[in-house]
Parts: structure tokens; C-alpha cells; sequence
């Protein structure tokens, strides 16, 4: 079994989680921070309902890097 890959994030980033149930809908959030070391990063993400959690990503999540990022 391979290792799933790294995020790599950086505030400003933004996560985009798809939803889970039927009619669920995608939940996106902008990284306010980068949280832990490299091999067990989490975040600090402001989602679009103005809430702030700690989020610790799992394979249905995806980060679109923000322009001028890697």
C-alpha cells in the first residue's frame, strides 16, 4: 500500500472537502495557519460560514494552492 501524499499547504490556501451524503454539499475553508510538523500537518481554516476549527486533512480533502503558492 503507498503512502498517501503530503498537502503541503500554506495559509491562504484553500480546502475543499466534497460531501458525503447525497445532496451534501462541498465545504470550502481558506488556511489561516499551518499547524504541526511536515509528516502531521493540520490547520487552522476559516470555512465560508465564518466559524474557525483546527482541521486535520483525510483523503477526501484537496488543497487548491493560492496564486503565487507551489
Amino acid at each position: 500500500m503507498s503512502k498517501p501524499a503530503r498537502f503541503r499547504a500554506q495559509a491562504g490556501d484553500v480546502i475543499e472537502i466534497e460531501g458525503h451524503r447525497v445532496g451534501a454539499s462541498r465545504r470550502l475553508g481558506e488556511i489561516v495557519e499551518v499547524l504541526g510538523e511536515p509528516e502531521r500537518e493540520h490547520y487552522r481554516v476559516r470555512w465560508q460560514d465564518g466559524r474557525e476549527t483546527i482541521f486535520y486533512p483525510s483523503n477526501d480533502a484537496r488543497v487548491r494552492h493560492a496564486a503565487g503558492h507551489r
